[in-house]
């Protein structure tokens, strides 16, 4: 059973290689590209918003939805960007804490992998077209990364509080 673990060990950071991928083809994309996608996401969240406003009285204007989804475009893309490394961190962070890495070390490695994934990422988007390196959106990241890192953290110590205790062997005398 112990060598079925050794074995499967390295498996345990392929959602991490997997969501880097994808984080990597999200950057691979051009500006308008990527633009037109966050201004799409931005434009179908107005129109829940709209639907919303119908039951709750939001203040919505309604025809004005290319108007709204303009003005949240901005935020909506700095969402994706703080979803995008809240999950990396997540990813990374689990297959390390349940290995044994705890506290601050895990905060320090885990947070340094994807700290570090953000920036060449943004350094990746510099030969894009259309796009360029933000020391903005690293700092965006880093947002993403602790949350994920600390809600890691949270679950397990959480996880491991519920687990039933270990019974104690008593000890028992020998008699002479």
């Amino acid at each position: 059973m112990k060598y079925i673990y050794m074995i499967l060990k390295p498996f345990s950071f392929l959602p991490a290689l997997t969501i880097m991928y994808l984080i990597f083809s999200f950057s691979s994309q051009t500006g308008e590209v990527s633009g037109d996608l966050s201004y799409r996401v931005s434009y179908k969240v107005v129109e829940v918003a709209e639907m919303v406003d119908q039951v709750v009285d939001l203040g919505i204007e309604p025809g004005n939805t290319d108007y709204y989804a303009e003005k949240i475009n901005y935020y909506v893309r700095k969402a994706a960007h703080m979803t995008e490394y809240f999950c990396l961190a997540v990813a990374v962070a689990f297959p390390f804490y349940v290995y044994g890495l705890r506290g601050f070390p895990l905060l320090l490695l885990a947070g340094a992998i994807c700290v570090g994934f953000a920036g060449l990422d943004e350094y990746h988007q510099s030969f894009v077209e259309g796009r360029g390196p933000s020391l903005r959106d690293v700092g965006i990241d880093s947002i993403g990364i602790f949350f994920g890192i600390m809600v890691v953290r949270l679950f397990c110590w959480t996880t491991l509080q519920m687990l039933p205790k270990p019974k104690k062997k008593r000890r028992t005398r020998q008699r002479r």
